[in-house]
């Protein structure tokens, strides 16, 4: 009659020719930690990349510089308002660093620049989607008033249709910039992977 095995046994039977890598899982920390350098550089706690990445062992610097670009290549975006501006500078400099060379930085601050143009083409859309909407709006806001018997006042922003009439404008507009960031991305990458 055969032994009879615990489940403790059986699992250490199956996890025995499991051994620990303690090389992946320092290669793993690096990665996590340029994570966190990235964030860090981002809210501007840390001022230099650079200063940061010299710190670092050889062996483990790549899997640093890793890190910090998966964070700094995944914010380079749309920009919601001119604050965001500020934040693809600081991921385009910290691009620039772990890149190496001139390139990407001119890559960059033409993208920066484009980002500024498109905020600006967003208000001026914005502002003719109202205008053009404006007629419909007021006739909206008399036909209320006249049945609540008080002035009423209409955010278009408020209104279904005004709000799907925008955002069938608005993303037309955006559809031609955001080529323009995913064409940034896939140049950091490859500027990255040396290609």
């Amino acid at each position: 009659m055969g032994k009879i095995k615990s489940a403790l046994e059986i699992a250490l039977e199956r996890t025995d020719s499991v051994k620990s890598d303690k090389g992946s899982i320092g290669l793993f920390e690096a990665k996590q930690k340029g994570k966190k350098l990235a964030n860090e550089f981002l809210e501007g706690t840390v001022k230099s990349l650079e200063d940061e990445l010299k710190k670092e062992a050889p062996q483990t610097r790549e899997n640093l510089k890793q890190g910090i670009f998966d964070v700094l290549v995944s914010r380079i975006t749309l920009p919601a308002a001119k604050d965001d501006l500020e934040r693809l500078e600081a991921a385009g400099r910290g691009l620039e660093t772990v890149i190496g060379g001139k390139r990407f930085g001119e890559i960059s601050r033409q993208f920066n620049q484009l980002m500024s143009q498109y905020l600006d083409e967003a208000a001026q859309y914005e502002e003719a989607v109202k205008r053009q909407y404006a007629p419909k709006l007021r006739q909206k806001e008399e036909e209320i008033s006249r049945r609540f018997g008080r002035q009423v006042k209409l955010d278009p922003f408020q209104d279904p249709e005004f709000v799907a009439f925008f955002t069938q404008h608005i993303n037309a507009l955006k559809e031609n910039y955001q080529a323009a960031a995913d064409q940034v991305r896939q140049e950091a990458a490859r500027l990255f992977g040396g290609e």
